[in-house]
């Protein structure tokens, strides 16, 4: 392997390994929302706000990361 097709190699796990950390994050935060929703209905809309805008950060900050590694993969 030439040290090109690793940097190609390491931009895609780079990428993967924050695609992956975001469906995570994401999806705890859905379960505790879920969760906070069920023990307080009241609050359902406050809790759904705050995913909602915690969820978008979260993608935010993974585009960012795949961005990020897929001009790593095409520098030269």
């Amino acid at each position: 392997m030439n040290a090109l097709s690793l940097g190609y190699l390491a931009a895609g796990i780079g990428a993967g390994m924050s695609v992956i950390g975001a469906g995570l994050g994401i999806g705890k935060l859905a379960a505790a929302a879920m969760d906070g929703s069920a023990r307080q209905p009241t609050a359902a809309g406050d809790i759904r706000t705050s995913m909602i805008i915690a969820a978008a950060l979260i993608e935010g900050a993974t585009l960012f990361a795949v961005v990020v590694c897929l001009l790593l993969a095409i520098a030269k």
